[in-house]
């Protein structure tokens, strides 16, 4: 693996890793509104047939739960717009789906930058990535150990990037 011939032009952004800052926050400023069908049809590509997603009796509000899986490829898809050279996921140290997705949130995103090492002309960042709803800058930290409400996802994760 090389990063030696890196297009920076076709990425979109200019940004290696001596770049970030660890204890940087990067808000990913845009957000994705979740609609059933589309969730409907990722789901099912992704091979889960658990009744929550599909059908709207199996839970006592009458909604359909969006697949936690959509919700991280929704804010990892969020995440390029700050991080777009984070360009292949190596490790998942944890995470926590931390809140349900309902059809008509809008999923948001922001990273902070847990740690960096390099080797070779090859960069590794660990993010933490946490995908929420409502408006951009509230607060995502645990309040006596809970998540707040609007809080969806807390993942962990190593990117490759170049030096």
């Amino acid at each position: 693996m090389s990063f030696d011939t890196y297009d920076f032009t076709q990425s979109g952004e200019p940004h290696r890793l001596g770049d970030y800052a660890i204890g940087e926050v990067i808000d990913h400023v845009d957000g994705v509104t979740v609609e059933e069908a589309e969730h409907m049809i990722a789901t099912r590509l992704w091979q889960n047939t658990a009744k929550v997603h599909f059908d709207a009796s199996q839970r006592p509000d009458g909604k359909r739960l969006i697949y936690g899986g959509h919700v991280i490829s929704m804010a990892r898809a969020l995440s390029f717009n700050g991080l777009a050279n984070a360009q292949m996921v190596v490790a998942i140290n944890g995470g926590t789906h931390a809140n349900p997705c309902f059809s008509g949130d809008t999923i948001r995103a922001r990273s902070e930058v847990l740690d960096k090492a390099g080797v070779n002309g090859i960069g590794a960042v660990r993010l933490r990535l946490q995908a929420y709803t409502g408006a951009a800058g509230q607060s995502l930290d645990k309040v006596e150990g809970k998540y707040p409400p609007h809080v969806l996802l807390d993942l962990d994760y190593w990117a490759l990037m170049p030096i």
